[in-house]
């Protein structure tokens, strides 16, 4: 079982989920909204200077689901290039 986050700017959040629930349909997931931070091109604060914000998706995918993680997440970087979409996976203990 591998722990799936995705961090992401928020106009993309939508998207992340339609693309991982056509994928996997029964796959399950929290969504943690209004994320602030730092990245390496900008911030993402929710203030007046720093507006957009980003969000995190988190889920518990069976190994078998990895790849397809994967593969959404690479399509969703083509799609779109400019959101700063990032996606870290961790091996869990069952």
């Amino acid at each position: 079982m591998y722990r799936v986050e995705i961090i992401a700017n928020r106009s993309v959040q939508e998207e992340t989920v339609e693309y991982l629930e056509a994928a996997i349909p029964d796959i399950l997931y929290t969504i943690i909204p209004d994320v602030h931070g730092r990245g390496k091109e900008d911030r993402k604060l929710g203030t007046v200077t720093w507006p957009e914000v980003n969000f995190i998706l988190i889920a518990y995918v069976e190994d078998s689901h990895a790849r397809v993680v994967r593969e959404r997440v690479r399509e969703l970087k083509e799609n779109f290039p400019n959101e700063g979409i990032k996606l870290f996976m961790l091996k869990s203990e069952d």
